[in-house]
Formats: C-alpha cells, structure tokens, sequence
C-alpha cells in the first residue's frame, strides 16, 4: 500500500505581478494533490498584501476557487498566518476551505510531534522588526486597520512595503534569519524534536544536538526564483528547491 502524504509550502507571496508565481502553485496543485494526500499546510506569507477580506480580486477569487477544490477533495488544507497575510480572515479561510491555525501549532505528523509556525518571530535580533510584529499581532490594531476604509488600507500597504524595502536593504542578511536561542527556545517551549517553518527564504534541513537528543528544524524555501515545498510520509520528508516548478 502506498504511503499516505502531506505537504508543506510557505513564502509564494502570490501577488497580480508575478502570474508565474500563480502559474507554478496551479501545476503544483494539481501534479500532487492526489488521493494519497491527507494535508497541505500553507505556512504563510502566501499572499505578498493582505488588506482585508473584503479586497476582493482576481487572484484572490481564483485562489479560493483553487482552495476549495482540493478542500472537496478530501484534502485538509491548513494555513499559518505569516508577517504579510496576518491580517487573513475566517470569511476568506472559509470561502477557500481553509483552517486556520495558531501562530505555533503542534501537530501529529505521522507520529511524529512536530511544530509548525511561519517563523518570523524567531528573527529576534531584528529589533525594529519585532516591535511592529508585537503591536500589529495586538488586538487593538488589527481591528484598527480593518476598520479603515479599504482604499487607505491599500495606500497604507504600499507605503509599508517600501518602507519594509528600504529597511532591509541596510540591514546584515544574518539579522534576517532566525537565531539559535531562539530557535532552541521554541523547540524547549513545546517539547518536540521536529520543527517546520518558512520567512527567511533559505531552505535546508538542519540538526542540532542537544541533551543527547536530535533537533530537526526543516525550512521551507520562497517561490521568487523556486518552488519549494516538503513532502512527509510515514518514513520520510523530502524538501525539494532549487528551480521554478513547471509540472
């Protein structure tokens, strides 16, 4: 009998300028979302903007309809807010056939306790960064900002994007990424052994050793200039990159 499967994706950053991008998620979906699929966890920034569930458009309507699909299926999809979509909503998760999860959340993963988180909040030497993340995760700004009418909301996320481009571009890539305290932090805080994230772009699988015990940590790449995605069994995890995924 053939291995039963899931999957995991992050950092598309689907957006109405990169149809390629758009183009390479619809040939992924329907190469590998067969019958032998149980899951597919989106571990955030899927969308490049999220403003609201309210700004519907072409891509967004077409990705719900792509969702829903592979919802009816059969197949549990799964989404991790990540710093660009956070302000995702029930109403959208709903239309696509979605669930979505907490910031950090463990799962079973064929036996296997394993975290999953988009991962932004491990890049704590990014100090500016993680000031914003604490007051735009609050429960006050969120409602603040969907509450503006939605074509603020657009001006205020193109000026935040710039902003966010000019800022890194000062910044040394190793603030960008995830640090070891803090990622020895998280693996203590839920007491696993395997983690899974997205945000920094650099996917790879590393090991770390501690207290006699192995500590997986599996990042997934973006979808800029790649496809990357893991796929798990029961047996094994395959992180594939590397190249644009053309089917």
């Amino acid at each position: 009998m053939a291995s039963r499967k899931t999957y995991f994706i992050s950092d598309l950053h689907l957006t109405e300028d990169r149809p390629d991008i758009t183009h390479a998620f619809k040939l992924f979906l329907e190469k590998y979302m067969t019958d032998d699929v149980d899951a597919l966890y989106i571990l955030g920034d899927f969308f490049e903007v999220w403003i609201g569930d309210d700004n519907h458009t072409a891509l967004t309507i077409e990705i719900a309809s792509l969702l829903k699909s592979i919802s009816d299926k059969g197949i549990q999809v799964f989404f991790t807010h990540g710093n660009r979509d956070f302000l995702l909503g029930k109403k959208y998760a709903k239309q696509s056939g979605m669930m979505l999860l907490p910031e950090q959340e463990i799962i079973d993963l064929y036996g296997t306790p394993t975290v999953i988180l988009h991962g932004d909040e491990m890049c704590t030497q990014d100090v500016a960064y993680q000031k914003f993340r604490k007051k735009s995760r609050g429960w006050w700004w969120p409602k603040l900002m969907l509450a503006m009418p939605l074509s603020y909301r657009r001006k205020v996320a193109k000026q935040a994007r710039q902003k966010s481009i000019e800022s890194q571009k000062g910044k040394p890539l190793d603030i960008l990424d995830v640090t070891a305290d803090a990622v020895l932090d998280m693996f203590t805080k839920h007491n696993v052994k395997h983690m899974i994230h997205g945000h920094t772009h650099r996917p790879n699988v590393h090991t770390i050793e501690k207290d006699g015990d192995t500590l997986t940590r599996t990042v997934l790449g973006d979808w800029y200039s790649q496809s990357s995605y893991l796929v798990v069994t029961d047996n094994e995890q395959t992180l594939h990159q590397g190249r644009p995924f053309t089917g």
